[in-house]
């Protein structure tokens, strides 16, 4: 079980036990000490609090079933979660999502579903997912590629900025827009900035340059700004 409220790990540790679950661990480890961890302790299971990494949990929820493809994983919510966010758990390859917000007596279900080495699927999340016309398509990969667009993106550049720099068309920007929002659960740039830096995408380091039209409110008058750029002598003769 992976949680970051320390303070209540022993208190989890007795609750998870009384309801099944046997040997149980709690850590909050992430990423690659997770990993090592999950390595030497071999378990059938691997839950993680939906809210562990905010946001990109399902993304990394999705990154660590990858590297463990054996191991059955649950999300959980203690609280309120977005049943849209929440589906990417399921529709990144997560066998189980539980959540308290539906009630206590379906949490208590989904734990004694999960608990018994089957899979349960809060009934809110799968609603999400029949409301659309389409299937959702899970999560792709972040390329080298989308690393460059993202730390351009965080970097205040626009998508004409983005496309010269790169030497790409602004179509295959959008797209690659598109499938980073997708893999990352984010709605727009701001969100994604924020996504990036706490997934260590870029530095606060990195974010130091500028596109080259970079201009501040308010902004200069057109015909005194053309004039700044006007040769010497064509102002002298101006004058």
């Amino acid at each position: 079980m992976i949680s970051r409220a320390v303070k209540n790990h022993s208190h989890y540790k007795k609750r998870l036990e009384a309801l099944g679950f046997s040997d149980v661990t709690l850590t909050a480890l992430e990423k690659d000490a997770l990993n090592s961890l999950i390595r030497n302790a071999k378990p059938n299971l691997v839950m993680m609090g939906a809210r562990f990494y905010q946001g990109c949990t399902p993304f990394l929820m999705k990154e660590l079933k990858l590297t463990f493809p054996k191991v059955k994983m649950a999300a959980l919510c203690i609280g309120e979660y977005p049943a849209d966010l929440a589906m990417y758990f399921i529709l990144n390859g997560i066998n189980s999502y539980v959540t308290t917000f539906e009630g206590i007596d379906q949490w208590y279900e989904g734990l004694d579903e999960v608990s018994k080495g089957r899979e349960f699927i809060s009934p809110d999340v799968i609603e999400r997912i029949d409301l659309r016309k389409e299937y959702p398509m899970p999560a792709g990969n972040i390329t080298d590629r989308h690393i460059e667009v993202i730390r351009l993106i965080c970097c205040g550049y626009k998508d004409m900025d983005i496309a010269d720099v790169l030497h790409i068309s602004r179509s295959t920007v959008d797209n690659h827009k598109t499938e980073i929002f997708t893999t990352m659960n984010v709605r727009n740039s701001n969100e994604l900035i924020r996504a990036a830096l706490y997934l260590g995408f870029v530095s606060l380091e990195e974010i130091h340059f500028f596109p080259k039209d970079f201009m501040l409110n308010p902004k200069p008058d057109k015909k005194l700004q053309a004039a700044s750029y006007m040769p010497s002598k064509a102002i002298w003769r101006v004058k």
